[in-house]
């Protein structure tokens, strides 16, 4: 009976530790550093390494000026994960730069990978997320402050204001990934099936094809 108990407890200890490993971003690094080789063919879950590291892998500087912004939306993410910074490879964090215009937006999208938190540098947002109970949580931030959008739900920035406004974002992982939510579902490739998107937002096939064609490559 004794044995019994032990095992139990030893078995709670590893389920414990497994559900522990699950929730985290990234898994945790074997080695001091593992800069990403980029250019190898071979595919895993994340990088290999490379077999030299210099200063170079570790470095960028695309986040210190604004992104040029040329596009309807208003809003330009530079990131700092690692493909700009293959060091960063195993290390479970990276950034990104969003610069908006006024009026400007950053479209309802998610990080599957991570949860991100932002710096306001300059301006003014509002910002928020939806649970999964389809609550918002919405807050307006000014220079200075911070939000928190939790990994994997829906979230969005709005500059409301009349000047530019820039954060800068943290994320607990080496690439977070992103999915916008109207291109992923108005833009894929293959298409997603009209009478799936008909259903789905209660319009017609006419409008589920203009909107489409807004999110059409273009020629």
């Amino acid at each position: 009976m004794a044995g019994a108990g032990i095992l139990t407890v030893v078995m709670l200890m590893i389920m414990t530790s497994i559900c522990s490993y699950k929730v985290s971003a990234d898994p945790d690094m074997l080695q001091d550093v593992c800069v990403a080789d980029l250019t190898s063919g071979i595919t895993i879950n994340g990088f290999v390494c490379k077999k030299n590291a210099s200063a170079t892998d570790f470095f960028f500087a695309g986040l210190a000026k604004p992104g040029v912004i040329n596009n309807a939306v208003g809003s330009i993410v530079t990131p700092a994960d690692v493909m700009q910074i293959p060091g960063l490879n195993t290390l479970g964090v990276s950034m990104a730069r969003i610069d908006y215009a006024p009026g400007g937006l950053n479209p309802p999208h998610t990080h599957p990978r991570a949860t991100e938190i932002i710096f306001m540098l300059e301006g003014e947002l509002d910002v928020g997320f939806i649970t999964t109970a389809n609550v918002l949580i919405s807050k307006h931030i000014v220079q200075g402050e911070n939000f928190v959008f939790p990994r994997g739900l829906v979230h969005f920035q709005k500059n409301n204001g009349k000047v530019p406004a820039a954060v800068i974002a943290g994320f607990n992982s080496q690439l977070p990934g992103v999915q916008v939510i109207a291109a992923t579902l108005f833009g894929a490739s293959p298409p997603v099936p009209d009478n799936v998107l008909t259903i789905a937002f209660q319009i017609d096939t006419k409008e589920v094809e203009e909107i489409k064609s807004t999110f059409a490559p273009k020629k």
